[in-house]
């Protein structure tokens, strides 16, 4: 008989995979609307085409993977996802309005991705993003760029990333050029480069120097991103090694694909989400 603190969750059936796969269409399909249209209304206004746009898009795609992974989650994911959105929002919010050019806003993200795979921290970084733009409607048009982020985290995290803690790191700058890209496009299309905080500032200094509106906004992420992610890889890394062995354990993604050292192989785990 399993023990009920490591039971495993159902399978994952061919109709679910089927709306995550959706999901991830409809992510995409939002992002290049974006991106290829520059809406010519400001995003930051919650009435406009491109938050409008946004929130439709990118709330289907979150109702569409969380209707496929949320099955077959444990009971322990779904206690572990308000806790990343506070992380998230918190730590976004109070590091945003520094002056450190770093964001620290997907912490919950790259953890729910560490310990509960891909598609899971793509749905914790959209419903993050959603949750935040209530207030701060800005936000939205990137969480295309908050879904990649969690997903790439699982992606990591299956490849032995964290169990071999030195490529956290490493998975960390992966991700942040991915992320820099995905963020430059939505700031030059949506917001015609602009931003504030010590982001905005980096981007100013590049254009000063001469470089075109593009090209500073892309250096000025990079800048920013390149730092972000491997810290924020590396702290979402050690919460999933300050867990206790017993909680961890709940998580068939972190069984089945032994993500942390040490974290024995249950020949009993269902295949991950």
């Amino acid at each position: 008989m399993s023990h009920p603190l490591t039971e495993d969750a159902p399978r994952r059936t061919p109709l679910r995979t089927v709306l995550i796969v959706l999901g991830a269409v409809a992510i995409v399909a939002t992002f290049v609307y974006l991106v290829a249209t520059s809406p010519a209304e400001p995003a930051d206004v919650p009435s406009s085409s491109a938050a409008l746009v946004a929130l439709t898009g990118y709330g289907i795609a979150t109702a569409l993977l969380f209707a496929g992974i949320l099955p077959t989650l444990p009971t322990s994911t779904l206690v572990l996802l308000p806790v990343a959105l506070v992380l998230n929002i918190v730590l976004g919010q109070f590091v945003g309005s520094s002056l450190v050019p770093i964001y620290l806003d997907s912490i919950g993200t790259v953890l729910v991705g560490f310990l509960a795979g891909p598609a899971a921290g793509a749905a914790t970084g959209l419903l993050s993003t959603i949750v935040w733009s209530f207030f701060n409607p800005t936000l939205i048009p990137f969480a295309a760029g908050a879904a990649v982020i969690g997903a790439l985290a699982g992606l990591a995290a299956r490849l032995g990333a964290v169990r071999r803690f030195w490529w956290v790191p490493v998975a960390g700058l992966v991700t942040g050029a991915v992320a820099a890209v995905i963020g430059a496009s939505v700031a030059v299309a949506v917001f015609g480069g602009t931003s504030t905080g010590a982001t905005g500032a980096v981007i100013a200094f590049f254009r000063a120097t001469g470089d075109s509106l593009v090209d500073a906004v892309l250096k000025g992420s990079i800048f920013s991103d390149l730092w972000d992610k491997p810290i924020t890889f590396t702290v979402a890394a050690l919460l999933a090694y300050a867990l206790p062995r017993r909680t961890s354990g709940r998580f068939g993604f972190v069984r089945h694909h032994r993500v942390l050292a040490a974290q024995r192989q249950d020949s009993e785990a269902a295949p991950a989400v």
